[in-house]
């Protein structure tokens, strides 16, 4: 039985007020309160059950976030929805163009699931989330998000908003120029110049030793400084040191540019400017600073070269770091301060402190097999950031625990511009990694990770543990040689997105996840003794189709293949693709695929596990491009904005379209995709 409020009350009214007239006073006082009494017990007893079934949507309230420099996100709260049925239709073209619209991808519908994990007790909120992907650098876009519900639509049920994409950041023209000389250059010097770099900054000449804190004319926005080519590398323990830098090793810059009149600091362009840390734990402290650009400059041992933020500390803004090379160092860019924003990372060279010539995971005993220590973490990350707006592109990062991540941070903080949020990574290539080569832990919203490629981990491919509601967007990345699996989900990750990838490794995620969505992915096992796919998918409104696997086939691989999570919460275990459709409903048009679906890809050898040594491919030896012929090939499903330029009768499986160019991956030079070592 279901009470209906819109029907019932009416006649209630109606009967309350048919009779009063002709009716003794004591009788339709009677009559009054037995009509309240009744309608009482409609409201406690009825009422409850109409609330609770809110299948019609509300909508609530609209957020834009910080765009980046080709993506743009987007959050819709919302209420009731109960049964899921809502959906949120997304189009874009360019502002005042007139032209016709282009579809997106619809926005995610998130809500009520729950992560736990490390301490962590999060529930997601009731919302739709979502990015429109791969737009114009500096170019006003014009969006249109309907919301719309079999059930009905409360409030509005179309947004349209111009949001921008942000340029990249440059040097104004005509700013001030300060000249910064090495020790140990003999030639003639522009003016004005500077001993060293703390004192450009500061704009004081003669001050070293005790007074190495003076900066009497600090540099202002628009102001730059040019490094000229040597070695800089100060003397810690020499206090008078005309670097400036005594006992800690660490430059310090707290000015604030602004996005119109950045400051800056490069190379002059007449030789390789070297920073050497000299073992310093911490080479440039950058928290205190906005609007500035590091570029042209090499940094090498130190144990963290640019320290950006440290949580409910202090964080930078807008920070660039471009065409950088750093050598034999801890970590390269990290902050975790939830209040950094706008960070562009692009086209630097990492290079860290772990094993070059083989694999290792996180049980090696690699004591003295390092040359550069005998500890379990000789280096840590390549990059971490946490905040909003970040762009990691086109970097080259190698022998590193990790290459990417965002912090750990913990529950999201409560104010918007506090969260995780439109974070992009792309184009990176990454090798030889001890753990992950991309972790999305953290992340809230937006994460986006696209073509990126990475080679050799004794650990995961690609990590959410967790993702507080995502989407995590992971498209068109190419993945190879992979201890443990392609993905890394722990703690009730939801919101994951996986489109497109082509992972030459197992899909044998362990922990329960809801609301994730894979197609046209490629999974091709090394015939090691795991699974080819696991579906641990604790939400109905998950989805897997149009994705191609290769079953492992080794001697000690076990016979069940497909591993699925159902309803009453049983790890079920199924020989054959069509053996876990027909008891799941999953991938109605998934393949099985084999090695031959490519041009010339050989299987990699199975890493031996996490504490023996395995051996290490470069990139440059492989070829990921499908075989024209192949299985592979128009085997995949439209997806708005993702593959609309598929070139034959339907998008191909895997990272790679036929008849399309391979991107670039990392650091854009003037030879591309060249091996780290040989």
């Amino acid at each position: 039985m279901q009470f209906s409020a819109t029907s019932d009350l009416p006649i209630y009214q109606k009967w309350s007020n048919t009779f009063v007239d002709s009716r003794p006073k004591s009788l339709k006082a009677l009559n009054v309160r037995l009509a309240l009494s009744t309608l009482s017990f409609i409201l406690v007893f009825w009422c409850p059950l109409y609330l609770n079934a809110q299948d019609a949507v509300n909508s609530g309230e609209f957020i834009v976030e910080p765009p980046t420099l080709t993506n743009l996100g987007f959050e819709w709260y919302i209420a009731g929805d109960d049964n899921r049925n809502a959906t949120v239709a997304v189009a874009y073209r360019i502002a005042g163009s007139g032209s016709e619209w282009k579809n997106g991808m619809p926005l995610l519908r998130i809500g009520g699931e729950h992560i736990e994990r490390a301490g962590i007790d999060y529930t997601t909120p009731a919302m739709f989330v979502g990015s429109i992907l791969d737009v114009a650098e500096n170019t006003a876009y014009e969006a249109r998000f309907t919301l719309e519900d079999p059930d009905g639509v409360e409030g509005e049920a179309v947004n349209v908003v111009i949001v921008s994409t942000r340029a990249e950041p440059k040097a104004v023209s005509g700013g001030r120029v300060r000249h910064v000389y090495s020790q140990y250059h003999t030639g003639e010097k522009e003016e004005p110049n500077y001993p060293g770099l703390v004192s450009a900054y500061g704009g004081s000449t003669n001050t070293k030793g005790d007074w190495n804190v003076v900066a009497e004319d600090v540099v202002q926005p628009g102001d730059i400084i040019k490094i000229h080519g040597g070695l800089y590398q100060g003397n810690l323990l020499n206090y008078p040191d005309w670097h400036n830098i005594p006992f800690d090793g660490t430059y310090f810059f707290t000015a604030k540019g602004t996005a119109e009149r950045p400051i800056v600091i490069e190379a002059a362009g007449d030789g390789e400017v070297i920073f050497d840390g000299a073992g310093a734990a911490i080479l440039f402290n950058v928290m205190a600073t906005e609007h500035h650009i590091f570029q042209g400059l090499t940094f090498r041992n130190a144990g963290r070269v640019f320290e950006a933020g440290r949580k409910h500390l202090a964080g930078a803004s807008d920070l660039t770091v471009r065409n950088c090379r750093f050598e034999h160092v801890g970590e390269g860019i990290v902050t975790e301060y939830a209040g950094s924003k706008n960070f562009l990372i692009q086209d630097n060279v990492l290079i860290g402190r772990d094993d070059r010539y083989r694999t290792y995971g996180w049980q090696a005993h690699r004591e003295g097999l390092t040359p550069y220590g005998t500890h379990l973490l000789d280096s840590y990350y390549g990059i971490k950031v946490y905040g909003s707006g970040h762009v990691i592109a086109y970097n080259s990062i190698a022998f590193f625990h990790d290459a990417i991540g965002i912090s750990t941070y913990g529950t999201p903080e409560k104010a918007q511009e506090l969260k995780a949020v439109s974070i992009d990574i792309y184009n990176n290539d990454l090798h030889l990694l001890v753990d992950d080569f991309i972790e999305a832990d953290g992340g809230v919203h937006n994460i986006r990770v696209m073509r990126n490629r990475g080679m050799n981990s004794a650990g995961s491919g690609i990590s959410a543990q967790p993702v507080f509601g995502g989407p995590a967007y992971y498209i068109r990345n190419v993945l190879y040689h992979i201890g443990r699996g392609a993905l890394k989900i722990h703690g009730g990750v939801p919101g994951l997105i996986a489109y497109h990838n082509t992972f030459i490794a197992e899909n044998n995620a362990g922990g329960g996840h809801p609301n994730s969505n894979y197609r046209n992915n490629l999974f091709l096992g090394a015939d090691g003794p795991t699974i080819i796919a696991a579906f641990p998918y604790t939400t109905t409104y998950s989805v897997a189709d149009h994705n191609g696997y290769r079953p492992n086939r080794g001697p000690d691989s076990p016979e069940n293949q497909y591993m699925w999570l159902s309803p009453k919460g049983e790890r079920i275990g199924f020989k054959t693709l069509a053996d876990l459709h027909q008891a799941s409903g999953l991938e109605a048009h998934g393949i099985t695929v084999d090695y031959a679906i490519f041009e010339n890809l050989k299987m990699p050898i199975k890493a031996p596990g996490e504490d023996k040594p395995g051996p290490v491919y470069h990139a440059v030896d492989l070829n990921f491009k499908l075989n024209p012929k192949g299985k592979a090939v128009d085997s995949g499903v439209l997806i708005p904005n993702v593959n609309d330029n598929f070139s034959g009768k339907a998008p191909d499986l895997g990272a790679l379209e036929v008849g399309l160019p391979e991107p670039i991956y990392g650091a854009r030079s003037e030879i591309y995709n060249q091996p780290f070592y040989r």
